[in-house]
């Protein structure tokens, strides 16, 4: 017997309405939690209909389109969710969609796994699932593979419908101050310079957060502590954590760094993860909270370069004129996946965004229902750019400057980026001189 696992009630519903529908085949996501003895699915999602029919090319799976909706819902997913595998919904034969969820799979996981800025550990389960759903007989034939080994073939799997898979899960949130300092390089007009620059200081900052302290309710516990002893069956448990960062010190192997400008991101954030029940201990809790903070700050700065690049070929004239931009990233907001009690997924909302664009997003990525008084909006407050530096910035730009559309700029978030070119002197830590070209 391979793997179990144990899937949500509203999942077996889900599949069969999707098996109803006339148009198909249909492809989608797996998500929950993986432990080391099993895994639980709380919800599952169909993959968007794309405009252009896949059709067209005489190929009835679009696998760049099934990999890109999944990236963009593991962005969608806090601490504790993830995508663990795919299924298909397909009247063909289950040998002949094995390889195609093969490829899905791998796909899948290696373009998530691409934008992680943690390396795995040696107790991540590295087993994905593959569902084949017959719409017309209703049978499944559940597989897994071994994403972290080519040649890895597929193993029987045991899926098993229960209600109230996550209704107990415990969830352990945080707030955390953010205060970062990322060079940029030299050359203002190389995007993918730019790209590559952020993302190497983002992993120098999230090692800092995986070598920080974790406190539960202002207590270290053992890492082997079960949060859930003692607690009363199918009552769900909340843990306050505190994440207490140590500064770095210097080294005599540090250097001076000579870049183009750099790029500040400081503010707070609102983390959390939710825990299995089945026996859930202090590390896991402890790392599945540092993976979301990481997680949830790199998703934002990468969110608000796309929309930069986007901007800036647009108005490359334009960029050239300022020597210092602020922005604010988006916030953080949350909605509870109804038919699994209190579990919530989250997306990140635009200053030009309103509430109804949270639901539209979510219906689109997740299937979920939402209305705009779903919406959890409190978790992170509102920040606004500093008047002095609006001001400053103002005077920068020339009158051909105001004629072209800036970036978004977000005034709902307490977390905030200011961008400065010119030349910038640092070294491992702290910053060692700032000059303005």
């Amino acid at each position: 017997m391979g793997r179990g696992y144990l899937v949500e009630d509203a999942v077996e519903r889900y599949l069969s309405e999707l098996c109803g529908q006339p148009a198909g085949p249909h492809t989608g996501l797996l998500i929950g939690q993986s432990s080391a003895q099993r895994d639980f699915v709380v919800m599952a999602t169909r993959t968007p209909h794309k405009q252009e029919s896949a059709v067209a090319s005489g190929d009835f799976l679009d696998k760049e389109w099934v990999t890109e909706h999944a990236r963009q819902v593991s962005r969608m997913l806090p601490g504790g969710l993830c995508v663990l595998g795919v299924f298909i919904i397909t009247e063909s034969d289950s040998k002949d969609t094995l390889t195609t969820l093969r490829q899905l799979v791998f796909a899948v996981e290696n373009l998530i796994s691409s934008e992680h800025l943690w390396t795995p550990e040696d107790d991540d389960v590295t087993d994905c699932v593959t569902l084949h759903v017959n719409p017309k007989t209703r049978k499944t034939v559940c597989r897994t593979f071994d994403v972290k080994d080519p040649k890895s073939m597929a193993k029987p799997a045991d899926w098993k419908y229960q209600s109230g898979v996550c209704s107990s899960w415990s969830m352990v949130s945080c707030c955390l101050n953010v205060d970062m300092l990322l060079p940029l390089p030299n050359d203002r007009t190389g995007t993918e310079n730019m790209d590559v620059c952020v993302k190497e200081g983002l992993k120098a900052w999230a090692d800092k957060i995986k070598t920080g302290f974790c406190l539960f309710d202002g207590k270290k516990l053992p890492e082997d502590t079960e949060l859930t002893a003692g607690q009363k069956r199918n009552v769900r448990q909340k843990w306050s954590a505190q994440l207490l960062i140590t500064p770095g010190e210097r080294r005599q192997t540090d250097v001076i760094q000579q870049c183009g400008g750099s790029m500040s991101v400081r503010g707070t954030i609102h983390s959390r993860a939710y825990l299995h029940n089945n026996k859930p201990k202090a590390k896991l809790a402890e790392k599945l909270l540092k993976r979301d903070v990481i997680s949830t700050v790199s998703t934002r700065v990468q969110m608000l370069l796309e929309e930069l690049l986007t901007s800036e070929e647009e108005s490359k004239s334009s960029r050239d004129t300022q020597l210092t931009e602020q922005f604010c990233l988006p916030r953080r907001i949350f909605c509870p996946v109804k038919a699994t009690g209190l579990v919530c997924v989250c997306d990140y909302q635009f200053s030009d965004e309103g509430l109804c664009e949270m639901t539209d997003r979510l219906k689109e990525m997740l299937d979920i229902d939402a209305a705009e008084e779903d919406l959890d909006t409190r978790q992170e407050m509102t920040a606004e750019l500093s008047e002095s530096n609006i001001k400053a910035e103002a005077t920068e730009k020339t009158a051909k400057a105001q004629e072209v559309p800036e970036p978004k700029r977000n005034n709902f978030t307490g977390l905030s980026v200011k961008r400065q070119f010119g030349l910038v002197a640092l070294s491992g830590h702290p910053i060692i001189e700032r000059l303005c070209l």
